[in-house]
């Protein structure tokens, strides 16, 4: 008679052999947290200035994949350490812009603490994916891109939003691009993400499921290059010349007295080499004091750009009769006409604290002072034959954001200072969202900047002229007026998050489908 186990040693060893599982992912967890950690990185390159773009397409594959054997809370791991290199590599310029102002330890602390913040959203993903769908090619063709395109468009919005870094922005260059003016840049997101799930799916599916992977993968690309024979938008009148003003004015004298009147100077010699040009436009805050202070200058330069027949559209700092402070376009052309920025930076331009406290900071000597946000409906600037639909700094993030303006807007303008930065690769991150808002919207767009990158953009979201960075620059170049209306001018990001919510939908009743079926088998 062959001898075993006594039963309660076989209990031990069963109990033992559970256990172990649950060891072994934090003995190896390093392997697969510093694969999603290096994913992520890389998926930084895929964004203007590298462009990579296929990584687009391979590292959400990688996050999807590395999720397809973890449990809720480890897959949230795997996505905050995706997410953390992802914004590690990506918004590293965030350190330099806060260290100008505050000493090496808060500007690592807050940068750090931004990165962890914009990593949480991946974590979220990671375990609402995996908590709600199990393994399989529901989770890889519509569960995982439905809560990830869900989650990235919240986190557009969310407390202010920060959408920087929204995935679809890295295909500006490909025909993917086409499918910004039907669906904006989160109908790209939707399409790349979907296609990562195809990818693991033709890894790791049946033959059938294989078959249905490919397809998928390959509808958008092809369906965008029919989408691109499409005109939108079309010219209407002659071109209008332009001239954008570089002055190139380090951030660490902008404000300081001592330079103000180089600055002015700078800006009235190279606004004078472009007389005659119909637009000249000037960056964000170009001017070292309010505008208040400065109207005999501003004043004099209008008159002369008039004689020469050119108008002049100013980025300027300006405060109101009732004590507001705006940061603001002001177009100086047959009338005056003003854009008050309305998306403020939390804690840079606005501080969300109760009065009491903003109080208790001025008799502290500590930043206290906030800008006050412009109307949400404010109208097109009409200067030059033009009328331009603005948006201030990092309003041009905002995909949807200024569609109340359209039709009457045929041309858009964006005026930025990117001095807190220096030549680091935010200037090409920004540079590209304002290509994709052309691309949505179908119009030119004028972008002045600081100290770079300055350009002219195409409807298209083709690169018309563009000045090289951190250095004074006159750049001339001509826009359009464009009429008609894209799709997403007339929905915004409704039709992305509508797919979206339709793919989760789907998946959703695909799981409850799977379970009636297991329950139902002898």
């Amino acid at each position: 008679m062959s001898g075993g186990p006594a039963p309660g040693l076989a209990a031990r060893v069963r109990r033992a052999a559970r256990a172990r599982p649950a060891l072994g992912p934090r003995a190896g967890a390093f392997a697969p947290h510093g694969l999603a950690l290096v994913a992520g990185a890389l998926l930084a390159c895929a964004f203007a200035p590298q462009g990579w773009w296929p990584l687009g397409l391979l590292c959400p594959a990688v996050l999807i994949g590395l999720w397809e054997r973890a449990e809720a809370r480890r897959a949230a791991w795997l996505g905050f350490w995706f997410g953390f290199g992802l914004f590690g590599v990506g918004t590293y310029w965030l350190y330099h812009a806060i260290h100008l102002d505050a000493p090496v330890w808060l500007a690592l602390l807050a940068t750090l603490g931004l990165m962890g913040l914009m990593a949480g959203y991946h974590a979220l993903t990671g375990y609402v994916v995996v908590r709600v769908f199990p393994a399989g090619p529901v989770r890889w063709l519509l569960g995982a891109p439905g809560v990830w395109l869900i989650v990235e468009w919240l986190r557009g919005w969310l407390l202010s939003g920060f959408p920087w870094l929204t995935l679809g922005y890295t295909q500006t260059d490909t025909a993917l691009a086409n499918l910004a003016p039907l669906a904006g840049v989160y109908g790209i997101s939707l399409a790349l993400l979907t296609g990562a799930g195809a990818l693991v799916a033709l890894l790791r599916g049946s033959p059938r499921v294989r078959i249905i992977a490919a397809a998928v993968l390959v509808a958008p690309w092809l369906a965008a290059a029919g989408l691109g024979t499409i005109a939108w938008t079309h010219p209407s009148g002659r071109p209008v010349s332009v001239a954008i003003v570089q002055a190139n004015i380090p951030q660490q004298e902008k404000w300081q007295d001592a330079h103000a009147e180089r600055i002015l100077e700078r800006y009235q010699r190279m606004t004078e080499s472009a007389f005659g040009t119909r637009l000249i436009v000037w960056p964000e805050s170009a001017l070292p004091d309010l505008v208040n202070n400065l109207f005999p200058y501003v004043a004099h330069l209008d008159r002369a750009a008039r004689a020469h027949g050119s108008a002049l559209v100013l980025g300027v700092l300006r405060e109101s009769s009732s004590g507001d402070y705006y940061n603001s376009i002001l177009a100086l052309g047959a009338q005056a006409s003003w854009y008050d920025k309305s998306h403020l930076v939390p804690l840079v331009e606005t501080i969300p604290l109760p009065s009491f406290v903003l109080q208790w900071l001025a008799r502290m000597n500590l930043p206290s002072s906030s800008f006050t946000a412009g109307g949400t409906h404010q109208q097109p600037l009409p200067v030059a034959g033009l009328e331009l639909g603005p948006t201030v700094c990092y309003e041009v993030a905002y995909g949807g954001y200024m569609l109340h303006m359209l039709p009457r807007a045929n041309a858009l303008v964006n005026v930025t200072d990117d001095a807190w930065f220096d030549d680091s690769s935010e200037l090409n991150q920004q540079f590209q969202m304002a290509r994709m808002r052309s691309q949505e919207e179908g119009r030119y767009m004028i972008v002045a900047t600081d100290d770079g990158i300055s350009g002219v953009i195409g409807p298209r979201g083709q690169v018309i002229a563009r000045a090289p960075v951190m250095r004074p620059y006159v750049l001339r170049s001509a826009v359009t007026a464009m009429t008609g209306m894209t799709p997403f001018a007339r929905v915004g990001n409704g039709l992305a998050v509508l797919l979206a919510s339709a793919a989760l939908a789907a998946a959703l009743a695909l799981r409850q489908l799977r379970r009636r079926r297991t329950m139902s088998a002898p």
